[in-house]
């Protein structure tokens, strides 16, 4: 486990590709902070993870997009999303002039 800290300070560079560090990992559940900058998924990729993910917005701007959507859901600081294991999702978009933060909880149902 990392010593306490603040989730927004210190962020790594994400210029060259965007940046997942493990905050804490257990039996059932993994939290990571990923930042991106200007990062998307790439055309024609869609995630498909075999456990549920929740994730939440700190800083900066996104899009996600779901398979079963027909529009990208535009996300800001605050807002989260809750991904069900296996239901297809991308990311449209990143700001490529602020870092985006996001906080991610990986658990198994």
């Amino acid at each position: 486990m990392i010593p306490p800290g603040n989730l927004l300070r210190d962020l790594p560079d994400a210029r060259g590709g965007e940046v997942t560090e493990i905050l804490l990992a257990a039996q059932e559940m993994r939290i990571e902070r990923i930042v991106s900058l200007g990062q998307a998924s790439p055309p024609g990729f869609w995630y498909d993870q075999g456990e549920a993910e929740w994730v939440l917005l700190l800083a900066g701007r996104a899009r996600l997009r779901f398979a079963d959507e027909s529009e990208d859901r535009v996300l800001g600081p605050g807002d989260f999303v809750q991904i069900a294991p296996h239901r297809k999702h991308r990311v449209e978009w990143t700001d490529p002039a602020a870092p985006t933060v996001w906080l991610a909880i990986f658990y198994r149902r």
